[in-house]
């Protein structure tokens, strides 16, 4: 319960509104259940902004524009959301998606605040205008790839489609793991069947398959012809980019989705901050919130404290990156340079590894932690 201090402050959020741009997966191709984790936690996180006085008094808005996947819906989202005097951009769940926005958003000296794309190379050059909140692929795949060492896995094989996102993911494993003895296969998806894939790995001994490609298609497919290849019984299937994290994937692939490892950006233990947001995350999608909401509601909260701090020009918006220090869900957010990261990054995030309990899919077990 709120004291009554803060309901009368809550009242007075009737000036004009301050508005924030959100970019959002919410129709195919597009991941649309990571889209609407992602808008769960930003619609949320609003809800609370303004039922504690909105940005001094005047109340947030989100305006949400759907990318479905689509890099080119998402410039022309970008364009017409500076049109509209958006004071920054929020949110996107794709990495492709995501740089296309932040190419623009820098171009038209926009700010823009990443939620969920993790692909280093967000923009071409180093920029004021772009902060991220998730961790850079490299820092993440690194950390799954010594999972992967650590579980005595050296021969992996990656069936992967044509991706910016998927090649830099394969490079970083080869990266890491070559010099300690491990090995990567390539698997074109574009030219194998999954039984092609089945026979391929019975053919190079490998001991873990890892699905660089979309879902359903063609992922779904391919853990259901491994799983039942009785040459593969020991294979074990990966998707460090977390696909088996949303109920979707439960729901397609039932007790064969389990024990599927994957990347989640989660600490060990959610704070006072964290548990409310996540009971209230839960009541909203009626399931457990995914890294992905905590994601979204940490993006409005910086936005938000920024817009208190330094007002809503778009030029002092940007220059409030490195001065930023917000509470969020999964941490204190603060952002820094980091090399070869054009964008301001925060280096904060906790990177897990985990997976779906065979015993209870519902129940996830955290294998690994960096």
């Amino acid at each position: 319960m709120r004291n009554p201090a803060t309901l009368a402050v809550a009242r007075r959020t009737d000036g004009p509104s301050v508005r924030i741009g959100a970019l959002v997966p919410l129709t195919r191709p597009g991941w649309s259940e990571a889209g609407r984790h992602l808008l769960a936690g930003l619609e949320l996180a609003v809800r609370d902004v303004n039922d504690d006085g909105g940005i001094v008094g005047r109340p947030l808005e989100l305006v949400v524009r759907d990318t479905a996947a689509d890099p080119q819906k998402a410039v022309a989202a970008v364009d017409e959301l500076a049109r509209l005097g958006v004071a920054a951009l929020a949110g996107e769940y794709h990495s492709v998606v995501a740089r296309a926005a932040a190419g623009r958003a820098d171009a038209l000296g926009l700010p823009y605040l990443c939620s969920s794309a993790v692909l280093d190379t967000l923009t071409d050059r180093p920029t004021d205008w772009v902060a991220r909140l998730s961790p850079p692929q490299s820092r993440g795949w690194r950390v799954y790839a010594d999972f992967l060492l650590g579980a005595g896995h050296r021969r992996i094989a990656v069936a992967t489609q044509p991706s910016v996102y998927w090649a830099g993911g394969t490079r970083i494993l080869r990266d890491h793991l070559a010099p300690r003895g491990g090995t990567v296969m390539e698997l074109d998806m574009s030219a194998l069947t999954p039984t092609a894939v089945c026979d391929e790995l019975a053919r190079h001994g490998a001991t873990a398959l890892l699905l660089l490609v979309g879902h359903p298609q063609p992922a779904v497919p391919i853990v259901e012809s491994v799983r039942r290849d009785q040459r593969l019984t020991e294979v074990m299937i990966g998707a460090p980019a977390g696909q088996p994290e949303f109920a979707e994937w439960k729901t397609s692939l039932g007790e064969g989705g389990a024990a599927v490892p994957f990347l989640r950006y989660l600490p060990e233990r959610l704070g006072p901050l964290g548990a409310r947001v996540g009971s209230a995350l839960r009541e909203r999608l009626a399931q457990t919130p995914s890294f992905v909401a905590f994601e979204g509601y940490d993006t409005v909260a910086v936005l938000a404290e920024v817009l208190r701090s330094h007002g809503t020009d778009r030029a002092r918006i940007a220059e409030a990156w490195p001065r930023v220090a917000v509470q969020g869900t999964r941490g204190r957010i603060q952002f820094s340079r980091t090399p070869g990261i054009s964008v301001w990054q925060w280096a904060g995030p906790s990177i897990q590894v985990v997976d779906r309990d065979p015993a209870d899919p519902e129940r996830f077990r955290v294998l690994h932690t960096g």
